[in-house]
Order: structure tokens, then sequence, then C-alpha cells
């Protein structure tokens, strides 16, 4: 289901959608990794596995033609972005960037598959679940 967008509509939407999907992948790959090897957490690095496999869409190839990372206005690092003083930080920044990512993706798909959109849905609520579950363990 494709509502009536203009090429150039669809450009833009689909240049969004690859954006955020390699996010959400990056941050589910963090998260993994993080707990895989830094903490030898085997339950929350298998469900993020399942998570990032659960991101993988067939065909996302098609919005790799749409990617203009040398005309992104906010390519470049923001100072903030850079700071990592403990591990909690890295989970924290990475949580969230799949939290934001899965919610863009979820809107953005509305336009285009709604059963995309309840996937990244279903992805946003098992990180608030998981960075809920996790965060409290580090206190």
């Amino acid at each position: 289901m494709m509502i009536n967008l203009s090429e150039e509509d669809k450009k833009l939407l689909f240049r969004g959608i690859d954006a955020n999907l390699n996010r959400v992948k990056e941050g589910l790959r963090v998260l993994e990794d993080t707990n895989r090897f830094l903490f030898n957490n085997k339950e929350i690095s298998t469900k993020l596995k399942e998570l990032r496999h659960l991101a993988t869409l067939p065909n996302s190839e098609q919005y790799l033609e749409f990617r203009d990372v040398e005309n992104d206005s906010l390519r470049q690092t923001l100072e903030s972005e850079n700071k990592r003083i403990e591990i909690s930080d890295i989970l924290i920044s990475n949580y969230k960037r799949v939290q934001e990512s899965s919610r863009v993706l979820e809107e953005f798909f509305k336009l285009y598959s709604m059963e995309n959109s309840e996937k990244f849905k279903q992805i946003r609520y098992e990180i608030y679940k998981l960075e809920k579950i996790q965060l409290s363990n580090l206190k």
C-alpha cells in the first residue's frame, strides 16, 4: 500500500527510511555486542540479535539508491556524541538511537507499508522493555 506520492516525495521518504534503517540496525548491533562482549549477557544479546534480524527488511537494498550522505545537513558529529565516560553511556545513547529511529520508521511506513510500521512499533516497545531491565540492573 503506497499512498499517492510524487516521485520527489517518494525519493525523500525512501531516503529517510534508508537512514533510519541504518540507525536502528547500527544501534542494535552496538547494544548486542556490548551485552555480548562487555557484559557476557547471553539473554539480552540474543534478544537484541533477534530484533536486529526483525529490522532487516526483505529488499531493503531498494532504499540504498536514495542515500545521499554528501548532502545530509546533519551529518557532522555533535560534540556531545563523542562523550562516553562509562559503558552505561554507550547503552543509553544506543537505546535512545534505536527508539527514536524505530519511531521515525513507524511513522514513515504508515505512508508505505502498515506491516512494516507495526514491525517497528514492536521493535520500539521491545527496546523500551530491554532498556528498563538492563539499566535498572546497572544501578
